[in-house]
Formats: C-alpha cells, structure tokens, sequence
C-alpha cells in the first residue's frame, strides 16, 4: 500500500519562492536590472551616447551606441562548424551579449512634461518612440487568477491528506473488510488445525455446501445462513476460519466487529449495507466477522447501559441482511467470540446463525496433537515426548501451546544448543505457569529456610493426600511478582468433575506450607497468603456453589444474574445474615 506523502512546511515555502521568481523576472519591466539614475541618462543623453529610446508613461527604456562594433570587412570568414574566434555562431552571440549590456532602464521624473523631454531627445538626435504600457493581464493574474490557484491547490493537498488517513472523507460508509483471494499463495488449511476435530467436522460441511449445493439442495435442504464459532480466548476460531477460507475457494471477506463501529451517525448500517453487497456480487462466498459481539450485543442490554441508536441501527441492518426480504442467497456468515451471553437473541436465531460450533479447550489427545502441528518446523531432540508436555499442560489453549513450543526454542537458542530437548519444554511451562525466573532476586539466609520448609510441606502433604494433583516440581528460586518459591502441582489426565474429598485434599496441600512453618519455626509468616486466599475461594464454593455444607445441604446459596455459556457469569448471593451465621 502506497504511504501518503508527509505534511511539510516547506511546501508552502517553496510556493512563496516562486511567487517572488515569478515577480521578479516575468512581471517586472525591461531593462530593471541595468537601471540608472534620471541624472545618469541626462548626461549620456547630452553626450549623444544614446541611441535608441522608447518613452512610457512611468519609464524609459533605451540602448546605447555600440562602440566596440568590429568591421565586418576586417573579418576573415570562416566555415559554420568551425570553433575558431571568427566563427558566426561566436560572433552572434557576442553581438547577443553586447546588445543586452548595452539596454537600459531609468524611471521618468514626476511632474515632467513631455515637450521638454522631447526638446533633448531631439536636440541630441537619438530615436524615439512611445508606448502605451498596459498590466491589465498581470494585474488581472496576480489579483484573481493565482490567489484562487493557491488555495484550489492548498485545499486539493488536504484533502488527499486526510482522505488517505481515514480511508476517504467521501467513502466513509465504505465496508472495511479485506477480500481474501480465492486461491492465496499460502492457504491454511485443516491439517493445520488440531484439537478440536468436531469443530473441524461442522464447518467441513459449510465447505461442501460451497462446492456441491446440489447435493443438498436436490433433497430440499437449505443451505445454512451462519456460522457462530464460540469458544474462550486462543481456542483457535480466527484459525478455523481462515482454514474454511483455504479450503473453500471461494471469496473470502474478513473484517472484525469494531470495524461497523464509528464516530459518525448512520455509518454502521451503511457499511453493513456496503459489505453485504459487494457479497452479493461475488457469491458464493463467505463473510468472517471476528469478535461479533462488538457489533451484535444484545439491545435489551445495551438499552440498560445507555447505549445509543446508533449500535441498534447497525445491529438491525445486520438482521435485515442476514435473513431480510431478499435473502442472501449464496453467502454464508461466520461470526466467531467469546462472549455468547452477551449476543442479541434475534441473532441467535434460526435462519441467521444456524449452527453454533463450540470450539473449546482441547483435551490431552487434542493438546499433543497441537503440539505436534507448532513443532513441525522445530528441530526437536530423540528423546522429546510431546505426550509427556501435553500432560503437564492441563486446561491450556491452542495459542498457550504456540507459545511454549516458541519459548522452548528460544530457550534452546539461547543456550546455543542444536537440538531442543525436553528441558527446554519444562521451562517454558514453568515460565508460562510460575513466571519470569528471578536468579538475580537477593534472598537473606532465615527467609531462604522458610521458604524451603514451606514449599515442603506443600510437597509433602499433596504427596501423601489421597486424590490430590501429582506433584511435579518444587523450587525455592523466586518467580513472576512476589512468589519467592514454588510448588507444581498438575493432574497427569483431563478432569471434568471433582469430589468433595478431592476438593478437600486441595485445601489440606494448600495449607501444608503454613502448617509445615508452624511446626519447624513455631510461627507462621506472611508466605501464605496466597494459599489462604485460594483456601477461602474452595471453601466458599463449596458451601455457598456446590451445596457440600453440612448444615445446608444440596442447596446452592448464589444465583447467576447473566448465565454465561463459557462461564457461569455474575453471581449474585441470595442467603440472609441469618444463613450466614448458621
């Protein structure tokens, strides 16, 4: 894309430069730059220097008698071509040379009345002439012509300026998506997404209702309107669906949902407008809207919050172009997001988004076989198990595992090693999980040991408590912001659901550091306060969100003002002071 050219001062300063050429050597009179005084010309004219003059009403031009004239009969001819001292083309021009020494230029004197002035030119016998000067054309160029110039061109330049920085003062209601061509130079394609095969499996048919729609049709089915890609951050939607676009081989227009929004009223709608038909023109295709709730929230909400019309009127013309009058035949949307609680239900709806494709947290299975699509041009070491790293990486995302294959041979070329090993791969985790590692952090002698003694008695209890999460590496090296150690603790294998022992052997290996300071020091420290807050969040859960309390039991004391579909949203408490005490 060509860069706009960069404001400067001296644009301007070369213009009033050449104003000021202009005046001075196109509309300044003859002769100004061998001017001479009225006194001057007196003499030369009494002298009989003068030649020729010719009179105007301010000025008076002329031309001297040539005294330094060579002979021509003295001159020896020579050939045209010859560079010689006597050569035509030498002579002319130092005739031209001569000539223009030889004008001049004096300004008349005010209150001079022609007939004295006739009187001398005629008593000294030179030739003379009048003329009748005119400036109407200066005059009328100066005055009119250029200063309109100026401006027109000052005005055109700011206005490229700002149209190049806005994208067009006058196509402001343009659609900002970029077309994807229908057969890029490096497609992604499904083998390069992994993890989350069901997902993969749903849009494979939007590519088949692309290709073949006979093969649908022929029965009476309708193609599919839309695509919603939900899923937490870094699950891999945006790569999803620039696989489908690799895939497909159709147009391809991707844009996010910020992009409706602008300053100006009325824009969004029009640029849904704009966008669904440039669609039309190129179907069959398909439109990508990335982080949709930006421009699909629901207008029940937004209404609460003091939104303004503008976000609804953007909204409903998305409605009327997803599933309006005319229809959209032939164009397929795919939205992707995080936030599917906060969609407007009218965009949920059959008939706009048709199927809602969850696109989730991949488990061990889907985590290796991440790791094995990020490593690809990694050269890793004979004894690097990516099944082991998958397991010690529980509840992480596609971009998590991107991440740490990076950070692993970073750390492998930092060390200037050939190969990457498995080492390389722990630390990344432990960089990702605990933090920066902080050699140089100074720890005195006293607190050095109750650190220690804490982070082993973490060990220790998690070893030997029933259910709890296999322990994985203990390290007194400070890390991330205020953790002077470190105890790792990961399940070997995915777990969806947790019992009450199990959740109570969480409790007993958080507090094992303090309990492990009371015994060898008889005092506890500040360390723990961490694990006493993370203590405090399982057991309020417990009683108040899994309905585990004695007392209450099987009744949940919260209630979720928002259900999320990723999460459990806002949670709002519902029990009385008389509850809490009991």
């Amino acid at each position: 894309m060509e860069k706009p050219a960069r404001f400067s001062i001296w644009y301007y300063a070369l213009v009033m430069i050449g104003l000021f050429a202009m005046e001075m050597f196109v509309f300044s009179g003859p002769g100004k730059s061998n001017e001479i005084s009225y006194k001057a010309f007196h003499d030369k004219l009494n002298s009989g220097a003068i030649s020729k003059v010719v009179v105007m009403p301010d000025r008076i031009v002329g031309v001297f008698k040539d005294t330094t004239a060579v002979d021509p009969t003295t001159v020896k001819p020579s050939s045209p071509l010859s560079f010689g001292p006597n050569a035509p083309w030498r002579l002319r021009l130092e005739e031209v040379e001569r000539e223009t020494k030889l004008q001049f230029s004096v300004k008349r004197l005010p209150g001079l009345p022609d007939d004295s002035l006739l009187a001398e030119l005629n008593a000294a016998g030179a030739d003379y002439s009048g003329q009748v000067q005119s400036n109407f054309f200066r005059n009328l160029f100066l005055n009119w012509i250029l200063p309109f110039l100026i401006l027109g061109g000052i005005w055109f330049f700011l206005f490229r300026r700002m149209s190049a920085a806005q994208g067009g003062i006058l196509n402001v209601g343009r659609s900002k998506a970029k077309i994807v061509a229908e057969t890029p130079k490096n497609p992604v394609t499904f083998k390069d997404v992994a993890g989350v095969e069901e997902a993969v499996e749903e849009v494979t048919e939007v590519v088949s209702f692309l290709n073949d729609p006979q093969k649908y049709t022929r029965l009476g089915a309708k193609l599919p309107r839309g695509v919603l890609l939900v899923g937490p951050p870094g699950t891999g939607k945006t790569l999803l669906a620039r696989a489908v676009a690799g895939e497909a081989g159709v147009p391809f227009f991707s844009l996010s949902g910020s992009d409706f929004v602008e300053m100006f009223v009325g824009v969004g709608a029009a640029r849904v407008r704009d966008l669904f038909k440039q669609a039309k023109a190129k179907a069959p295709c398909i439109i990508f809207i990335d982080e949709i709730d930006a421009v699909g929230k629901s207008r029940a909400q937004t209404a609460v919050m003091g939104g303004s019309d503008e976000h609804e009127n953007t909204l409903n013309q998305l409605l009327n172009e997803m599933d309006g009058f005319e229809g959209s035949e032939g164009v397929i949307i795919m939205g992707a997001t995080n936030r599917p609680e906060v969609l407007d239900q009218a965009l949920l709806r059959p008939g706009r988004f048709d199927r809602q494709v969850l696109v989730g947290r991949p488990d061990m299975k889907g985590r290796t076989a991440i790791l094995e699509v990020h490593t690809r041009g990694l050269i890793l070491g004979d004894h690097v198990d990516l099944s082991r790293v998958a397991a010690q990486t529980p509840g992480f995302a596609g971009a998590d595992l991107a991440n740490i294959c990076n950070e692993a041979a970073l750390l492998a070329a930092r060390k200037d090693k050939n190969v990457i090993s498995l080492r390389e791969f722990e630390e990344a985790i432990e960089r990702v999980v605990a933090g920066l590692e902080k050699k140089n952090h100074l720890i005195n002698e006293k607190e050095r040991r109750i650190v220690a003694y804490h982070e082993s008695g973490h060990a220790i209890v998690g070893y030997f408590t029933p259910g709890a999460d296999s322990v994985q590496k203990v390290s007194i090296i400070p890390r991330g912001i205020g953790a002077l150690g470190y105890t790792m603790q990961m399940p070997l294998e995915d777990r969806n659901l947790m019992s009450q022992s199990e959740l109570v052997g969480k409790i007993q290996g958080l507090l094992g550091g303090r309990a492990a300071e009371e015994i060898t020091f008889g005092e506890v420290s500040t360390g723990a306060s961490n694990d006493l807050e993370r203590v405090a969040q399982l057991a309020y859960n417990m009683i108040t969100v899994y309905g585990m309390s004695e007392r209450l039991p099987n009744l949940s004391l919260v209630r979720q003002s928002s259900p999320g579909f990723l999460g459990r949203g806002e949670q709002k408490e519902r029990r009385s002071e008389e509850t809490e005490d009991n």
